[in-house]
């Protein structure tokens, strides 16, 4: 029987292979569970990942759209960046907010913790879902940003069309769903 308490992996070495403000790359030589010997490549965050369902009294979501690097793909997304883990996340999820749409908001929750891809990285992301939203006379926000806000209706119709859009954006529309706040789901079974 496993038991989901004790590490079954283990360590025979690890060096640093890459630093940056960022993130942080290290090897590992391990034996494995099934008892091989192998290498394994952990990407630790130095930030947690941060991101804001902010959602007005008509049900308008707003999307931030940007190129992204990595993906070398436009991409359609909720409001998200990096937080530094020694300050509180809510902390910066405003300042998120506020820098990619220029709103700030009221009522903020506390959604959900997520690893967004725990088989490379330890990158925590947290969900927020932000309501009341009014336009911030300290404006910040970033010119190589588009802004939209969208009908909740038309939010997951635009991400589907959108090829670049993150699987954190998506997470958050499936957990907004067991809130009972209104989405079109059906969307994401058409073709």
């Amino acid at each position: 029987m496993i038991n989901e308490h004790t590490n079954p992996w283990q360590i025979l070495s690890q060096k640093e292979v890459y630093t940056n403000p960022w993130i942080n790359v290290t090897e590992f030589d391990v034996i494995n569970p099934s008892g091989g010997k192998g290498i394994y490549g952990k990407v630790h965050f130095q930030n947690y990942a941060l991101a804001i369902l902010a959602m007005d009294e008509e049900q308008h979501v707003w999307l931030v759209g940007q190129y992204r690097f990595p993906i070398n793909k436009y991409s359609w997304e909720l409001p998200e960046g990096g937080g530094p883990l020694h300050l509180p996340p809510l902390e910066s999820a405003k300042r998120e907010l506020l820098e990619e749409t220029g709103l700030s908001a009221e009522t903020w929750t506390e959604l959900q913790h997520i690893h967004l891809s725990n088989s490379v990285s330890d990158e925590l992301g947290i969900i927020y879902l932000a309501r009341n939203l009014s336009n911030s006379k300290h404006k910040e926000s970033r010119s190589n940003l588009q802004r939209r806000s969208v009908q909740a209706s038309e939010t997951l119709s635009l991400l589907r069309r959108s090829i670049g859009f993150k699987r954190f954006t998506l997470t958050i529309f499936y957990i907004s769903k067991g809130l009972k706040i209104t989405f079109p789901y059906s969307l994401l079974m058409k073709g």
